[in-house]
């Protein structure tokens, strides 16, 4: 089922307590306060979405929040599709596709409905250098996966290949990772996967052509093989389409001695966002 979020919050969720919350005062030194306060009179803080003027940095005004679809039950507990009802899911709560070829992770979820808004959040996460967008979504994501994460849960990106990574600088997986393990208290292995080859973009292609592409592109670090054995793994997305590239990251982890994998992913692409 999909809902608009409603919160009182210009962002729409709360920001979840972490390990550090439980060590440090929960509000910032005067210094600080008064600082963020002379930079906002200065600086006014802008909407993540689009741009408006918002009471607090890292947001989104109340009309963007509108706009979101968060995913919430009834979904299929393994890919994270939304269903019209409890009953679309069956007793498994799974959907046919899962059903059918079981995706080699245990459970998936997914915070929001990839579509219009979303995508205005991640596209410019990925391929315009905003970063700030990682915080944001991940907190929608912590509160998706409040069922998954653990304190000694490990947290996986999904890898980019080295060409990608050198041309982009930075991991966007891996950001929303880091994002999680700050908000959760959660273990963070950033380099945990490696991509042995380069595979061209996903975009446009079908489910069978997806798996052929992502077949043998993804490992696990020989060096990272010993601090994976035996743990519960997260691999981290940002988008969850078909499912073939978490597939592939959930394979080699098992394949790898991890002790079970979960996935999480920012947004799911539903009907006609699937091949985008």
């Amino acid at each position: 089922m999909l809902i608009p979020p409603m919160c009182p919050c210009a962002s729409g969720l709360p920001t979840p307590r972490s390990r550090e919350d439980v060590t440090q005062p929960e509000s910032p030194h005067w210094w600080r306060r008064a600082g963020t306060q002379v930079l906002d009179i200065l600086f006014p803080p802008h909407c993540l979405g689009c741009g408006v003027t918002v009471m607090q940095a890292g947001h989104l005004c109340g009309a963007c929040v509108a706009q979101l679809h968060l995913i919430t039950a009834p979904y299929c507990v393994r890919c994270a599709l939304p269903f019209t009802s409890r009953a679309a899911g069956g007793p498994a709560m799974t959907c046919a596709s899962c059903e059918e070829n079981p995706p080699p992770w245990q459970a998936g979820r997914a915070a929001m409905v990839y579509d219009d808004m979303p995508r205005r959040l991640i596209l410019p996460l990925k391929y315009a250098d905003r970063t700030e967008n990682a915080q944001l979504l991940a907190r929608y994501m912590t509160t998706a996966a409040a069922d998954l994460i653990y304190a000694d849960s490990m947290l996986v990106p999904v890898p980019l290949h080295r060409r990608r990574l050198f041309t982009r600088r930075y991991n966007q997986a891996a950001l929303l990772a880091r994002a999680l393990g700050r908000m959760t208290g959660a273990q963070t292995l950033v380099d945990g996967l490696i991509r042995t080859r380069a595979t061209r973009p996903l975009g446009g292609q079908g489910r069978i052509q997806r798996q052929r592409l992502m077949q043998g592109a993804i490992s696990v670090r020989p060096t990272r093989r010993e601090a994976i054995t035996g743990r519960h793994i997260i691999v981290v997305d940002d988008v969850m389409t078909t499912g073939a590239t978490l597939a592939a990251c959930a394979s080699s982890l098992l394949a790898a001695g991890a002790g079970r994998v979960d996935v999480i992913a920012a947004a799911r692409a539903c009907g006609q966002h699937e091949q985008q």
